[in-house]
């Protein structure tokens, strides 16, 4: 069966980039059609679905946003409209993937349709702000970003190489066959560095008795991406036993993953174990990054582009505390695990962040704070050590 590609641009001012993306996608035996999302010039091509279905899809309209010349409008509307249009077209099996091409107005835009659309759908972007931080555009979705190197803004000889690159590897991502794999049911858990050794371990046990375990990094979007996933009834079963996050969200750091985090599984419904894990640590970037208020705080260059400030007693009531409540609000069976050895690699006794009167605090915050449906089960080892991770993933089997 033929694959269909769409490909999103603004034609007044990318007429000749999409045009070529559309050749070369052709070329491939792939089809391909054009969504429009320019506003306040003539389109150069003719489109295949037009800035003015578009509008309408944003609930606005095309005329009347023309009238106003007011281009945050135009913007606003086009953003709604093309992630409306992606999905109708995806339901209908009307596309089998996506391609976007432009500077930061167009990349705002075609980003909204593509992180509209599932995980697993071929996604392309060609965008000016691809070598920077793309997280705004990224969320939680697959969406391969490509640098443009040059404006685009024509075509000239590099722009003509990475056009053509972008439009070929979209054409063979969607024709590509996914190989078959065993349908086995699935969990989601929560690893950092710092809890490599216990997750992997973890990890291992559960595969064993027939489960497929998706890891997440917990880096803010890694966190948020498993809260979508979860949310969207993907997860069976989770291991949270890397909540570091929540102290990047309460203190400032880098890799804060919002409010939401461990809402999504108490909200489902869906068996949780919950560990503090890494909450010893807030994340900053190179050490030259560090906000002064920081500057006289406890701190440890992990590599050249992270360093992390160990937490304080008082952090740590609080973070306890969010801790207690989220488990608290699930609808489902929860358990926290406790590892009064340690709650991360250098939070081990010798080590740099090994601090038991800030760890006490925070398990205490965590015991005060639960509501009976929460079972708490205390290890005297550290958050690494195999006893801990034997015993979270058989925790878990045991509630599923």
């Amino acid at each position: 069966m033929t694959k269909t590609v769409a490909i999103i641009a603004a034609l007044d001012t990318k007429s000749a980039e999409a045009g070529l993306v559309k050749r070369v996608i052709e070329t491939q035996g792939v089809r391909s059609f054009t969504i429009d999302v320019g506003v306040l010039g003539e389109p150069g091509i003719s489109a295949d679905y037009t800035r003015a279905q578009v509008a309408t899809a944003g609930n606005a309209n095309l005329s009347t946003l023309i009238q106003q010349h007011d281009k945050s409008a135009a913007m606003d509307a086009m953003t709604r409209g093309v992630a409306v249009v992606a999905q109708q077209l995806f339901a209908q099996s009307k596309i089998d993937g996506i391609i976007g091409l432009g500077g930061t107005s167009g990349t705002v835009i075609a980003s909204s349709a593509m992180r509209a659309l599932p995980v697993g759908v071929p996604k392309i972007l060609i965008s000016t702000v691809a070598s920077g931080d793309t997280r705004q555009y990224v969320g939680t979705k697959d969406i391969a970003m490509l640098y443009s190197v040059v404006d685009i803004a024509g075509i000239n000889r590099l722009s003509n190489l990475i056009l053509t690159n972008a439009a070929a590897a979209i054409a063979g991502m969607v024709q590509v066959d996914t190989p078959e794999i065993v349908d086995r049911p699935i969990l989601a858990a929560s690893m950092f560095g710092n809890t490599t050794a216990c997750i992997d371990r973890a990890r291992g046990s559960l595969e064993q008795q027939g489960y497929e375990v998706l890891v997440f990094h917990a880096t803010g979007a890694g966190g948020q991406t498993m809260e979508a996933l979860i949310a969207d009834g993907f997860v069976d079963g989770v291991l949270d036993l890397t909540t570091t996050e929540w102290a990047d969200e309460l203190i400032g750091g880098v890799f804060a993953a919002g409010p939401h985090r461990l809402d999504a599984a108490g909200a489902k419904g869906i068996p949780q174990v919950i560990a503090p894990g890494c909450l010893d640590m807030v994340n900053f970037g190179a050490p030259e990054t560090i906000p002064p208020q920081f500057a006289d705080r406890l701190l440890y260059k992990w590599n050249p582009g992270v360093t992390l400030m160990r937490t304080t007693p008082e952090e740590n009531v609080q973070l306890g505390t969010i801790l207690a409540q989220k488990a608290s609000a699930a609808t489902g069976p929860v358990t926290i695990m406790l590892p009064i050895g340690g709650i991360s690699q250098l939070d081990s006794e010798g080590e740099i962040f090994w601090w038991p009167e800030a760890n006490q605090a925070l398990f205490d915050a965590i015991r005060s704070n639960s509501g009976p449906n929460v079972k708490i089960l205390e290890l005297d080892c550290n958050i690494n050590d195999p006893e801990f991770a034997d015993t979270a993933s058989r925790t878990l089997l045991e509630m599923i």
